[in-house]
Parts: C-alpha cells; structure tokens; sequence
C-alpha cells in the first residue's frame, strides 16, 4: 500500500471516528431541536416582522452544519453510508432543503427532530414498551382488519336504515362510515347523533350501543391486551436471555474450576510418585 493511500484510510478513519464522537453526536441533535424550534418560530408573523432575517440566516447556518454533516458521513463510510435507513432519511431532508424554490418545503427539515427519538433506546424501561409496540404491530393489524369488517356491515346497515332520513349523517356508505367513527371515538355521539335518530325511531339505541360496547371498549380491550401479553412476553425473554448468559457464565466457571482440580489431582498423583519412589530409594540402601 503507497503513502497516499495510507493517508487516505487514515483520513477517513478519523471522520469516522469523528463523526460517532457522543459529543459529536449530541451536538447534532441538539441542533435538529434548535432547528424545529426556529422552525415552528416562523410560521408565527409576530415573530417573522421582528427576527424574520435572523430566523432566515439560522436557517442556513443549521443547513450548512448538516450539509457538512453529511458530506463527512459519506467521506467516512462510502457506500456503506446507504445501509442505514436514517442516512437515507437525512440525506433526503436536506436535500429538500437545498432545493431552488424551498416555498412550503424547507420546513421538511423539522422532520430530522425525529432522530432524536433514539434517545429512547437510552431507557431501558422505554425501549421495553417501544419494543412491545413494533412486536405488537401483527396482532394489531388482525385487530384493525376485524373492526374494518364490524364497521364496514355498520355502515351499510346505518345507510339502509337511517340515510333517507338523516342524510347528512347516513346518506352514503363514506358519510356513516365517518359518523359511526366518531360515535365510537364517544365524541358528542348521545346528543349530537344518536338522540336526533330515535326520535325518528325509537328502537335506533338497539343499533347504536351494540356498536359502541363492540367498537370502542372491546377493541380498545384488546389492543391493551396485545400490548400487555407483547410486554410480558418482551420481558420474559429478557430475563430468558439474562438467565442464560448466567447460565453460561457458571458452566464457565465450572470448567475452570474443574479444570484446576485436574491440574492439583495430576501434581498430588505426581508427589504421591515421587513420594513413594524417594521411600523406595531410602528401603534399598
């Protein structure tokens, strides 16, 4: 390998070594918070009139260090800058951001706050309960396709029954279906929809609390229940996964030991022979 090539690995394993700094690293998130708050800063007018110029020039500096960010990422990792998902995320939020017209686009970059959630995986309680939820994700969506089946033969049977009369509520399959979302949300669904109905008829309670005892306390009943047997099962495997690096830990141990009481039995047999040879010599004199 030449001189210049030297150079250059060593170049790059110091941006890398730079780059994944915890100084470096939370100096970044803290500017993806600055950011999102200078962000949401100016969408207010107050706040454009008096420091709308200091707002814009901020906007470019945190631009600039997460260009220069990137661009020592991908000097220091080369291709393998592409196999992190959130490489790829930052590379095309910035990217928004270095677009000619950025009307209604430079606020894309708040998204990059989102990487500050991996300050969750720090937590050792919180990574437990976000684990549950992405181990949760299966059951839910048989969950969400059984209410999809409840409400869709809900809402057919609500336009049937109620769309000629109460049409701005029931009068296609879209319309019931967004009235019976908000009866199971429990949102002004007494008074605001279901009373109006049975005064037309009278037996409509027999349709509506059904559907809210299925909708909004069963299935909510069951999403906690998945994520209560997910959360249990997540710390079960845990304490599993601790039990067994125990386990291991004291059969390494083990053989040590046993490996030393070896060695003292073959030095005792060792002295025994030598023991028993020297009083042998000393009987022959």
């Amino acid at each position: 390998m030449n001189e210049s090539a030297q150079t250059q690995l060593t170049l790059q394993d110091r941006a890398r070594d730079f780059v994944e700094r915890p100084v470096v690293t939370n100096s970044i998130l803290g500017i993806i918070i600055f950011n999102a708050v200078t962000l949401g800063l100016s969408t207010s007018d107050t706040v454009t009139q008096h420091v709308g110029g200091l707002l814009s020039a901020v906007d470019k500096l945190v631009l600039t260090v997460f260009v220069a960010e990137l661009a020592l990422k991908l000097f220091a990792y080369r291709i393998k800058f592409f196999s992190s998902a959130w490489n790829i995320f930052d590379l095309l939020v910035v990217s928004v951001g270095l677009l000619p017209d950025r009307q209604g686009l430079s606020a894309l970059r708040g998204l990059r706050v989102i990487r500050a959630l991996r300050l969750l995986s720090v937590i050792p309680q919180m990574r437990k309960v976000v684990q549950a939820l992405l181990d949760a994700l299966p059951g839910m969506g048989a969950v969400i396709v059984m209410i999809s089946i409840v409400f869709y033969v809900f809402g057919v049977m609500a336009t049937l029954m109620y769309g000629a009369a109460f049409d701005e509520w029931f009068g296609t399959l879209g319309r019931s279906l967004y009235s019976l979302f908000q009866i199971m949300t429990l949102e002004s669904w007494s008074m605001g929809i279901v009373r109006p109905v049975m005064e037309v008829y009278p037996m409509a309670w027999s349709f509506f609390v059904p559907f809210i005892v299925i909708t909004a306390f069963s299935v909510l009943n069951l999403f906690i229940g998945l994520l209560v047997n997910t959360m249990q099962s997540a710390v079960e495997a845990e304490a599993e996964a601790e039990f067994e690096q125990l386990r291991d830990l004291v059969r390494k141990e083990t053989d040590l030991v046993d490996a030393h009481v070896l060695e003292l039995h073959a030095e005792l047999k060792a002295l025994r022979q030598e023991l028993s040879a020297f009083k042998g010599g000393e009987n022959g004199r």
